[in-house]
């Protein structure tokens, strides 16, 4: 890649809970995003709605809270299957309808289904193979016949990503591969885990049938200061292997989330992160490398904006 500037770059959406928790929706925890879904499912809409009038062109499945963790294993039992298959059903319909909406030049959007981490959000400590599996494989059918791509937000841990990439084996479709960083500045960046980024891209691509040409590997919910140094190890170990894949960058407006945070408990404190320092950030990330960029929670669809307006003035299409 001899000028990275001339990379395509293409627009992810934001943070859909804090986005549903801004615009009224129903929203506490432990259930955070599941909740809309459940008690007023046309804030669901209205979220990606405003993500995709941002901008958009990939949004995201609101099934992140489809998880026992979220919404305890007996509602998880009775209704997480369903409420995955509706969350997929609705970003489809606000894609399609978005297209067919458009007066001038269609937008293109895509929806990428969501594989959260299955056993609880920064803790790799709580997963479990078997367990992650099941709930993994459960989310997977529930989404597959209504999105156009795979996104396995929140990684944690090599052993996480290897349980996700067993149930995205016989995909058809392109797997983003989203690992979550740990939020302590460094000259090796690090998961969450412990385990290095270049460890972590390492074992992915060492997996004969994991990663295939139209996959990525993204960093999503850490501070924007940690992606910089993930992206520039990234692109080491792929070089070394010469590899040609996307890398993708969301990064969240949360302060440093510590070791042990429970995300199903407390809300976690947010910075003011404007969408022209968040810009900053994101041009960053595109000069080393990052095709797809978005935001995570707390990035608004005014920061999706900014970044729209950024591509639209690189002279993309």
């Amino acid at each position: 890649m001899s000028d990275l500037t001339r990379l395509k770059l293409t627009i992810l959406d934001g943070g859909i809970g804090r986005e549903l928790k801004r615009i009224g929706a129903p929203f506490s925890q432990p259930l955070w995003s599941a909740q809309a879904l459940i008690e007023a499912p046309h804030y669901v809409t209205q979220a990606h709605q405003n993500f995709i009038q941002a901008g958009a062109e990939i949004i995201t499945v609101n099934s992140y809270a489809c998880v026992p963790f979220h919404l305890g294993e007996a509602r998880y039992q009775q209704q997480g299957a369903a409420l995955a298959r509706q969350a997929a059903i609705i970003a489809k319909e606000a894609a399609s309808h978005t297209k067919e909406d458009q007066n001038k030049t269609p937008q293109t959007v895509l929806v990428a289904g969501s594989l959260p981490p299955p056993l609880g959000s920064y803790r790799p400590d709580l997963f479990e193979q078997q367990s992650a599996l099941d709930i993994l494989t459960t989310l997977f059918e529930a989404q597959d016949d209504y999105v156009d791509l795979w996104l396995a937000e929140t990684i944690a841990s090599i052993e996480e990503a290897n349980a996700i990439a067993h149930v995205l084996k016989d995909s058809t479709k392109p797997c983003y591969y989203a690992f979550t960083l740990s939020d302590e500045i460094g000259e090796t960046a690090r998961l969450r885990s412990g385990e290095s980024v270049i460890d972590a891209v390492e074992a992915i691509l060492t997996k004969a049938t994991l990663i295939k040409e139209r996959d990525a590997i993204f960093f999503n919910c850490s501070i924007p200061e940690v992606m910089e140094q993930a992206i520039r190890d990234t692109t080491s170990v792929l070089k070394k292997h010469n590899r040609q894949l996307d890398i993708g960058a969301y990064a969240n407006s949360f302060t440093p989330i510590s070791q042990g945070h429970e995300a199903n408990l407390t809300t976690q404190g947010s910075r003011d992160l404007s969408p022209e320092e968040y810009l900053v950030f994101a041009k960053k990330w595109h000069s080393l490398g990052a095709t797809i960029i978005g935001g995570c929670c707390g990035i608004e669809p005014s920061h999706i904006k900014a970044l729209a307006e950024w591509k639209n003035s690189l002279g993309e299409v």
